[in-house]
């Protein structure tokens, strides 16, 4: 398959919900096998479709749990819980950058797979922040957005003095 360019901070695409994919077709299943070798060549452990200038509710992630690759398609965040978890998260499409980021320990999200069968994962930890991380993309949502407003100020400064982004 191909590994495809991951769009960065500024991008436009990173900021609009995504749509619903109405039906898996093969561009979709192609689109899927790419986003996962991209994910591993990147390396990270997960990636959405419009990370990938596709505006499209897919996203695959790897969470090191030895289940390996594992694909979203019009995945929807059903629960959130336990202890906020503070850890120090990145983003594939704001490369080299990392903030301490508060989320809820757990998350379950329902979803179909490639074959359109539905699909529930569920997890605390890394699991957990994943799913979240990813729905937040596609919802038009990066990671900077959860920061305190004073730590998002001065992360977009730092962004725009490196040259990435347009506006908050």
């Amino acid at each position: 398959m191909a590994v495809l360019p991951i769009r960065t901070f500024g991008d436009p695409v990173l900021r609009v919900p995504a749509r619903e994919v109405d039906d898996i077709d093969d561009r979709v299943r192609k689109l899927v096998q790419d986003m996962i070798d991209t994910m591993y060549d990147a390396p990270g452990v997960g990636l959405a479709a419009p990370q990938v200038g596709v505006s499209r509710r897919i996203a695959v992630f790897d969470a090191q749990d030895g289940d390996g690759a594992r694909v979203l398609i019009n995945p929807t965040l059903e629960e959130v819980g336990g202890d906020d978890w503070i850890y120090e998260e990145g983003c594939l499409s704001i490369p080299g950058h990392y903030w301490e980021i508060v989320r809820p320990a757990y998350a379950r999200v329902s979803a179909i797979d490639l074959d359109g069968r539905p699909v529930t994962y569920q997890g605390e930890g890394l699991l957990g922040r994943v799913l979240q991380h990813e729905l937040d993309h596609l919802d038009g949502v990066l990671l900077i957005q959860r920061l305190p407003a004073r730590e998002r100020r001065r992360a977009f400064a730092t962004l725009r003095r490196e040259g990435m982004g347009l506006s908050e």
